[in-house]
């Protein structure tokens, strides 16, 4: 049963009848938290899973691993992946473990088949097993075993909470976010490290802060800004090249937004300052989706039509159409539905 911080967002018709509903929660906040729009309850505390995952390679930047290691953007865009697991996903994180010193068996994020549909079928005629290196996380992963390692800590345990490089962290992300590190609730993540769960609101404001960090201390102001030019710069390593919001939303409107998706229905966008107005600044905006949003469906159409209506863009790019509202074929190519979204955003 959906939670009373929820709102039917996104409606999925077939002919002339409802056929489902997708019910979730929305905000949107500046750089000096302000909430500028919403839906639902955005107090509400829920996990933002890999939506995290920029903040977690943070301390990365901050301490100088890039440099340490010789880490190229790119590769510090597979840090905050949840990527598909393509042969070229697996190349730039097999020349990061050289770099670093580790070797696929310091990865504990587990073992599933890569998400990308072609780069799986190639590997079945290949008899090729997945590893860890396909697993969508271990871009993560690997980026916090640089950090252990760089900091002289064990790697054997390093997904543990109680570990010190997971302590700093969830310091990181508090402070990102304006919290409080024993406030953020923690739980485990679907590749075995700790999940964040804070409000709504206040995920919001971490994005808001990491594409906005005027008013930030350095090293940090630095880090945001050169982890969001990664990901921006290498959209394709974020997610992956087929059907992917992230990386999408990143090609269509490049140097002005980075996404972030997480499991369970849950996805981050930050917005630039500048890209609305000369004088506007920058954006977070936080969604959640109570059923799960297992095809990502709500997320898209919802992520479109919000960047719209702030005013990023006037007109939705081509390549954003897949993810918008949008008319519903079946196998046969014939329409028999539409997604649409029921939500305005209001300050």
């Amino acid at each position: 049963m959906a939670k009373l911080y929820c709102e039917p967002m996104i409606e999925i018709t077939r002919g002339a009848l409802v056929e489902s509903i997708h019910f979730g929660a929305m905000a949107v906040v500046d750089a000096n938290g302000r909430l500028v729009a919403s839906v639902g309850d955005v107090n509400e505390v829920l996990y933002l899973r890999s939506s995290s995952k920029p903040f977690q390679t943070m301390p990365l930047v901050e301490m100088g691993g890039l440099e340490a290691y010789g880490l190229t953007q790119k590769e510090l865009a597979i840090t905050c992946a949840s990527h598909q697991g393509t042969d070229d996903h697996v190349d730039t994180l097999v020349g990061m473990h050289k770099k670093i010193g580790i070797t696929l068996e310091h990865l504990q994020c587990g073992i599933h088949p890569p998400a990308d549909r072609e780069t799986y079928d190639a590997m079945i005629l290949r008899g090729e097993m997945p590893n860890a290196y396909r697993h969508n996380c271990s871009g993560k992963h690997t980026g916090i075993l640089a950090q252990a390692k760089m900091q002289g800590h064990t790697l054997d345990d390093y997904m543990k909470p109680e570990h010190p490089t997971q302590q700093r962290i969830i310091r990181t992300f508090a402070e990102m976010v304006g919290m409080e590190p024993q406030d953020v609730v923690l739980g485990i993540d679907g590749c075995s490290v700790p999940v964040f769960g804070v409000p709504l609101w206040k995920a919001a404001f971490g994005y808001a802060r990491l594409c906005d960090p005027a008013n930030l201390p350095e090293p940090r102001k630095g880090a945001c800004k050169i982890i969001t030019a990664a990901m921006m710069a290498h959209p394709e390593m974020v997610s992956g090249p087929h059907h992917s919001l992230d990386t999408t939303l990143m090609q269509a409107l490049p140097g002005k937004v980075v996404s972030k998706g997480g499991a369970d229905g849950y996805q981050a966008i930050g917005v630039l300052p500048g890209v609305i107005s000369p004088e506007s600044p920058g954006l977070g905006i936080t969604m959640k989706f109570t059923d799960g949003d297992a095809e990502s469906r709500a997320r898209g159409a919802a992520s479109v039509k919000v960047l719209h209506d702030l005013g990023v863009f006037e007109t939705i790019p081509e390549i954003l159409q897949e993810f918008a509202e949008r008319a519903i074929q079946n196998v046969r190519g014939f329409d028999v539905g539409n997604i649409q979204c029921r939500f305005s955003i209001s300050g």
